[in-house]
């Protein structure tokens, strides 16, 4: 029997098996910024973020997949279904919690290493200089095994960790939020993002 998670699955990383392919034909869906894809997110799986937001799919999180699979609910669908609105963040708290309450444990190791960054994403994301310690952290170790043919693959999620990492580390936040939170941005945020990829 399927499980309730496999056509967000199959939507997300496709049919392909090595990191390198996955991420080659998923990566637009992952990083990009498309209303199309946006559109589809929210049409396909709106009322399954609904219901992870609302606590409904907490038990989803013992499989390791299923924990995955609520991870993408809360962490990076919102922020296609929701974008640019302060939405898009709703989920964040709790996607935090499951990764904090799920590394070192079976269900990180029974993922694949292009599943796990999507694990790791969710630390990536927060505005904590901790979290983003460990997120640099893990995509260390997860350079350190990947095959030779996908290292360059796995140094580009690393140095996108770096990168944001060094930002909470600057403000302590990030300041291409602020508009979206309605935050008020310092002098110093304001020429920050004036600069080349400072928005991600």
């Amino acid at each position: 029997m399927s499980k309730p998670w496999q056509p967000l699955f199959d939507w997300w990383f496709g049919t392909g098996t090595a990191a390198v392919e996955v991420a080659a034909t998923r990566s637009a869906l992952w990083f990009g910024k498309q209303d199309s894809q946006d559109a589809e997110a929210r049409e396909r799986f709106g009322g399954l973020v609904a219901q992870a937001l609302a606590g409904e799919l907490d038990g989803w999180a013992e499989s390791a997949h299923g924990w995955l699979a609520l991870i993408l609910l809360l962490d990076q669908l919102p922020r296609m279904i929701f974008r640019d609105s302060p939405q898009a963040f709703a989920g964040d708290g709790r996607a935090r919690q499951l990764v904090l309450g799920g590394l070192d444990g079976e269900r990180e190791e029974a993922l694949a290493p292009i599943q796990r960054v999507f694990v790791y994403l969710v630390l990536e994301h927060a505005e904590d200089l901790l979290l983003q310690d460990e997120a640099v952290r893990r995509f260390t170790q997860l350079l350190s095994v990947a095959a030779l043919a996908e290292r360059g693959l796995f140094a580009d999620y690393l140095d996108y960790a770096e990168r944001h990492r060094r930002v909470i580390e600057r403000f302590a936040r990030f300041p291409h939020r602020n508009d979206v939170l309605g935050r008020s941005s310092t002098p110093q945020e304001l020429a920050f993002l004036q600069e080349p990829g400072a928005r991600f």
